[in-house]
Formats: structure tokens, C-alpha cells, sequence
């Protein structure tokens, strides 16, 4: 069972996954940032990495179809988003159909999108958390897999929400994915 882990930022969810007991099965990263830090961690944790530079490429449909091939070519059956900030599209998703998942920082349906730490801070609310759930075409619409709250306390700023949730989601992450590919999910 290969999994790739697709990653535009820093990559703290990438490395928990690696560190887990689901890391040998890591087979690449796919990342559409040059100069993301997810690239150097694969590098120094020995997982091949994929740089594409979406401008580089006529249409999203162009950009997927290289990816696919590099997936194909690593012979990856599953799709683990872990801050990758784009929309999947049609090409990959009716090519890796209910076998790509996603991490939000917040209990969704609530707070979809960017800025989800944000959002809830914004609107006054007394818990968030983290939600893995199956990837659609729209953005964080898919159907939920697994989710974990924690409160919001009264003085909590975004910085400390954000430290918080991190926390959890590299531990949450990594079960989920372990269990979803070893089918005790669905």
C-alpha cells in the first residue's frame, strides 16, 4: 500500500505522517511550491519529492495529468492532502476515487476554506478542532471521516489556536490515515 502526500507549506503534517508507523509507506510528496520547507523535510526523511509549478502548465487538467503519471509510476494508491492548497480536479479525482483525504483545521461542515482558525475566533465560537475527510470537487465538502474538538478558551489568540490544533492534528493525522488504508475506516 504506497500513499503520496501532497503539501504546499511548512510540512508538519507531512513529517508526523513519515514519523508514524505509516511512514514506510510513503512512497512521494507532490508539492506546487518551489521553495516550500515540505521539500527539504522530504529530503532529510529520504521521501522522493515531485516539484510542479502550475504555471508551467496550459490547465489544471495538463498539471494533473503529470501528476497522475508520477503517482502511476510510483504505483501510489492513495492521496493524503497535508496543506496542499489547491482544489483537486477531475482528473485526479475520477482517477483516485474515495482514496483522497484531506485534513481542516476546524469541525466541518463550520468554517470551510482558508482562515479556518480565523473564522471561528471571529465568530466567538467555543470549540473548533480537526476534521480527515474524503476529498470532492467543491472545497471541504467531501463526506467526513473522522473529527476531534477542542474548546477555545476565552483569551485564545490565533497563534495559540493554531500551536493547539497542530498539536492535535499530529497525532489525529496519522491514525486516521493508518486505519483508512488498512480498511478499518470507510
Amino acid at each position: 500500500m504506497k500513499i503520496t502526500v501532497f503539501a504546499s507549506g511548512t510540512g508538519t503534517n507531512f513529517e508526523a505522517l513519515v514519523k508514524s508507523e505509516i511512514g514506510p509507506k510513503i512512497a512521494l510528496v507532490i508539492c506546487d511550491k518551489a521553495g516550500a520547507k515540505v521539500l527539504d523535510k522530504a529530503s532529510k526523511l529520504g521521501v522522493p519529492a515531485f516539484l510542479f509549478r502550475p504555471q508551467d502548465y496550459p490547465s489544471k487538467a495538463d498539471f494533473e495529468t503529470a501528476i497522475l503519471a508520477e503517482l502511476r509510476a510510483n504505483d501510489v494508491e492513495w492521496i493524503v492532502l497535508a496543506g496542499y492548497m489547491r482544489l483537486i480536479g477531475e482528473t485526479l479525482l475520477l482517477s483516485y476515487p474515495n482514496h483522497i483525504i484531506n485534513l481542516h483545521p476546524s469541525l466541518l461542515p463550520k468554517y470551510p476554506g482558508k482562515d479556518a482558525i480565523l473564522q471561528a475566533l471571529s465568530d466567538g465560537a467555543h470549540e473548533t478542532g480537526v476534521t480527515a475527510h474524503f476529498v470532492d470537487a467543491g472545497m471541504d465538502t467531501g463526506p467526513v471521516i473522522a473529527s476531534e474538538s477542542i474548546p477555545i478558551e476565552p483569551h485564545e489568540t490565533e497563534e495559540t489556536l493554531t500551536a493547539k490544533i497542530h498539536e492535535i492534528e499530529h497525532i489525529f493525522y496519522p491514525k486516521v490515515v493508518k486505519k483508512l488504508v488498512e480498511g478499518k475506516l470507510k
